[in-house]
Order: C-alpha cells, then sequence, then structure tokens
C-alpha cells in the first residue's frame, strides 16, 4: 500500500514539473509574439520604464532581466543543450551567443566563452553579496543576463554564465 501511495505521488509531482515547464514555454513563446519592442533584426537600443518591461515580459524573465535575479542551478533548458543555433535576449531579441562558443562548465548555468559580437553584451562592475564580479547585461535592453568570469577555455578564457530563462535560441 506504501509503495502503491509513493508511486502516485510520484507521478503527480512529475505531472506538475511537466505542467509547469510546459506553462513557461507556452508564456514565453507569448510573451515574444506580444512584444513590441522583440526583434532579432532591430539595433536600435531600447529604453522602457520598469512597468512597461512588467507589462511585457513573462514573470520569470521580468525577475532576472529587470530585478537582476538568478534561477536555480541546473534548473535551465539551456544548461544542458547542445543543438546548433544562435541564443538571442529573451527580452528584445537582441543575438547574444553562438551555439558554437557554448560550453559544458559544470557550473549549473548555460556557459559561453565568448558573444556573437563585441555590442552584443555590456559590462558593469557587481560588488553585491560581498562579492566583487562583472555582471553582464543585453546589449540592446539593458536586460540583466549573469556574469562573466576569467576561469574559461580557450581562446578566450572567459566563461560567460548565464541565466537561461533570459535566453530565446533559434535553430540554425
Amino acid at each position: 500500500m506504501k509503495h502503491i501511495l509513493f508511486i502516485g505521488l510520484a507521478v503527480a509531482m512529475l505531472q506538475s514539473c511537466h505542467s509547469q515547464t510546459a506553462k513557461t514555454d507556452t508564456i514565453m513563446q507569448d510573451s515574444t509574439k506580444k512584444n513590441p519592442v522583440y526583434s532579432r533584426t532591430d539595433t536600435n537600443k531600447v529604453v522602457l520604464k520598469e512597468d512597461e518591461w512588467k507589462q511585457l515580459l513573462a514573470p520569470d524573465v521580468y525577475n532576472i532581466a529587470r530585478e537582476k535575479g538568478t534561477e536555480r542551478p541546473y534548473t535551465s533548458k539551456y544548461e544542458d543543450f547542445y543543438e546548433a543555433g544562435t541564443y538571442y535576449c529573451a527580452a528584445c531579441g537582441n543575438p547574444l551567443f553562438k551555439s558554437n562558443a557554448k560550453f559544458n562548465s559544470g557550473c549549473g548555468w548555460p556557459s559561453f566563452f565568448e558573444p556573437v559580437s563585441k555590442d552584443a553584451v555590456i559590462y558593469a562592475s557587481d560588488s553585491s553579496y560581498g562579492m566583487d564580479r562583472t555582471e553582464i547585461m543585453c546589449g540592446r535592453c539593458k536586460a540583466h543576463l549573469g556574469h562573466v568570469f576569467k576561469d574559461g577555455p580557450p581562446p578566450t578564457g572567459l566563461r560567460y554564465c548565464i541565466n537561461g530563462v533570459v535566453l530565446d535560441f533559434d535553430k540554425k
């Protein structure tokens, strides 16, 4: 009897996890369709008020992109994902990273050794939580993406540690 109850509970939990992931993916697809600033070709800077961003972005994207949140490690659908293509900013559609710059750093977040171009990201000093780090933001809309560290592979020696929630991917 205990085994049947345990199996039933496990199945219910797995269905809940799948349902939540599907819901987030649907929200993401809907938000990019309804987001008038989302463009994979426009290079104009995007400047909106925070209440406007809050209306355009899914709650999890807003939390990380605008409130500088961090997703839990090993939860991103892109952490262990290696299809060929391009990663874009989920807030504005700016091209950020090519898949051939992605590597498995083992840190729990999608990692890249270089952005798609020098203007794709911007850098800022980040001393939050008593740490001395370099924050990276989208070069078009200033969405918080993650941080860059000097412990990556050649040719750059850099590790761009990115929150997968703020990434959008397009297959090659």
